[in-house]
């Protein structure tokens, strides 16, 4: 499993960092310990979840060179991409919603891109909404900066559904997991914290 957000403290907090908030509390939660790995890219925790090892990488270079910690992490682990759970903000959702899919575009999201790039499209994605910015509002200074209280809420909520689901997705299976999303989990709308990006220089956070 890969969250993607950007390092550094300046980005904690921001709505692109979704993927990273589901991931913390994913290991806090399951006794994990994310501990720097040279040779990923990036941040590694192994975790157990209904009985299923889960190793869980936040890449820590920035969100449009996700793609190079990801390869690196199917070769080293012998993953194919398909079996990869990437865990991502969405613009193009509500706030607050979660969706569950393989394959398909990157849609403007640069991690995706990079990924994408690298890896081909055939892994699966986790989706949390991050709802679009109000007008007169630039996406890059929306993804990049923290929601208000009130979004803040709306997508912390939605980190705590994506986690509920994650037993049933290792469990069972994508179809599974997507007919328990996509029927049963409430899909709130406001908030914020999350991000996406449009197209930047090698090293952005975008």
């Amino acid at each position: 499993m890969v969250a993607l957000g950007n390092p550094g403290p300046e980005y904690q907090l921001s709505r692109h960092n979704v993927g990273f908030w589901l991931a913390d509390r994913l290991a806090a939660e399951s006794g994990g310990r994310f501990r720097p790995e040279r040779r990923l890219g990036g941040d590694l925790a192994r975790i157990t979840v209904s009985g299923h090892e889960i190793r869980l990488l936040k890449p820590m270079t920035f969100m449009n060179q996700s793609g190079g910690p990801v390869s690196a992490f199917c070769a080293y682990f012998r993953i194919p991409p398909e079996s990869v759970l990437v865990v991502h903000d969405d613009l193009d959702l509500p706030a607050g919603s979660l969706r569950l899919k393989r394959g398909g575009g990157h849609g403007g999201h640069n991690g995706l891109r990079d990924i994408i790039s690298r890896c081909g499209s055939g892994f699966m994605r986790l989706r949390i909404g991050i709802g679009r910015p109000p007008p007169g509002v630039d996406p890059v200074d929306y993804v990049l900066s923290r929601p208000d209280p009130e979004g803040e809420t709306c997508l912390l909520e939605a980190v705590g559904s994506g986690l509920a689901l994650l037993p049933l997705l290792f469990e069972k299976g994508l179809e599974p997991a997507m007919q328990t999303l996509h029927t049963s989990l409430p899909s709130p709308s406001g908030g914020s914290p999350s991000g996406e990006s449009p197209a930047s220089a090698p090293g952005s956070a975008r």
